[in-house]
């Protein structure tokens, strides 16, 4: 039986070791010298400068976000790049609910006014009775938010306030069909991102932060809300247009803005809640992420099926008794039958056959009923536009 070296490259929770039983994987440290490894666990750790090794099948990133992983060279080597979404979805769901509730009851300012109370014990609480109106707020109950992105947070999110009697729309144009199997029938559908703003009393961001998606919510948007309105963004940087949202503050559009994500011109001001990027920073969410990414590795190594990739097509396909091989490679037209001539041509009979593409690449497995001899490999790694064919002893 195959045994797999996995590289960790920061410090990940031990549920790792339940994931990976140490009689198939042996786990190397950031600093162990071996060079020869077949796949990375990692959390920030930056891997652009990092020289991979051939044998080099997989990078399972702890979290979300893959920034610190280079994407593109991956491919172009076969290496599968997997994430973790939805593994840190409770965190950052509890962490919104937190928000609209600060907000709404402006929570911060009381408390921090309550500190500045120097008063005898005697007169304390007759000056907290007396001043606490300053601070009345709003109940969430009845309000109307609306969610724009419903994947596996937006959907927590939005199943949540249905729970707690708010009323919920939900914008995603892109939905997938487990989300939309997941969400609660109480959420309702809005026809467009202006039906969403429009109608929204707090409004929550759970989109990612690709090219089209850089100042998501900008002037054009704002000025399509409600006054009075409170936005939260616990998503990503670089959703909300900053000077837009200043201006949007001034003309009472925004009430409070609840961000994740602040820096030195948003924290200072009054209407602005900012949190020091709290949204997975909890254990449970750091061991559900490690505990996802060592599964999908574990999976793909020992399977060849792929879950949750971010550069390669999801493929899962039962396992046969005999023998599997899988290839990575160019998504251009003939490349399975190239690979099943190969396959024909030296005696190979293929049980079954998959192929999935997503853009430019493309991924094969084959259950045969046959294993290969080392020259029919060689054969379809010479094919143009084969990038990595692996044997899967199953």
């Amino acid at each position: 039986m195959q045994k797999y070296k996995i590289k960790k490259l920061n410090a990940i929770s031990s549920v790792i070791y339940d994931c990976l039983p140490d009689d198939r994987y042996s786990i190397l440290e950031e600093n162990d010298k071996d060079d020869k490894y077949d796949a990375i666990l990692a959390r920030s750790a930056k891997c652009h400068d990092m020289v991979f090794p051939e044998r080099l099948k997989a990078i399972a990133r702890a979290g979300v976000g893959v920034n610190n992983i280079p994407i593109d060279r991956c491919t172009n080597e076969g290496i599968v790049v997997f994430n973790t979404p939805g593994a840190n979805a409770n965190a950052v769901k509890e962490l919104v609910l937190c928000g609209m509730f600060m907000a709404s009851r402006n929570v911060l300012e009381a408390v921090q006014w309550v500190r500045t109370i120097h008063c005898q014990d005697d007169k304390f609480m007759e000056n907290v009775e007396k001043n606490k109106k300053t601070f009345v707020g709003n109940e969430l109950c009845g309000k109307t938010l609306g969610v724009v992105g419903l994947g596996a947070i937006g959907v927590m999110v939005a199943n949540a306030a249905t729970a707690i009697g708010m009323n919920v729309i939900g914008f995603d144009p892109y939905i997938s069909v487990e989300s939309a199997w997941g969400m609660s029938k109480e959420v309702k559908r809005a026809l467009s991102l202006e039906d969403l703003l429009k109608q929204s009393d707090y409004i929550s961001l759970h989109i990612p932060l690709i090219d089209k998606n850089k100042n998501f919510i900008s002037a054009a948007e704002f000025s399509k809300m409600k006054k009075g309105v409170i936005l939260l963004n616990l998503a990503r940087n670089g959703l909300v247009d900053e000077d837009a949202l200043l201006g949007a503050i001034k003309k009472n559009i925004i009430f409070k803005y609840v961000t994740d994500f602040p820096n030195e011109k948003l924290a200072g001001l009054n209407c602005v809640v900012p949190i020091p990027h709290l949204g997975a920073s909890t254990p449970e969410s750091e061991e559900n992420c490690a505990q996802m990414a060592a599964e999908r590795l574990r999976e793909f190594l020992e399977t060849g099926n792929i879950t949750h990739s971010v550069n390669m097509p999801d493929c899962v396909v039962p396992l046969s008794d005999n023998y599997r091989i899988t290839a990575i490679h160019k998504n251009l037209p003939n490349m399975v039958g190239q690979m099943s001539k190969v396959l024909g041509d030296n005696g190979c009979n293929i049980a079954e056959m998959v192929n999935r593409s997503k853009g430019d690449v493309a991924y094969t497995v084959f259950n045969l009923d046959e294993p290969l001899d080392q020259s029919t490999i060689d054969k379809l790694n010479e094919i143009e536009g084969v990038i990595k064919v692996r044997i899967i002893s199953v």
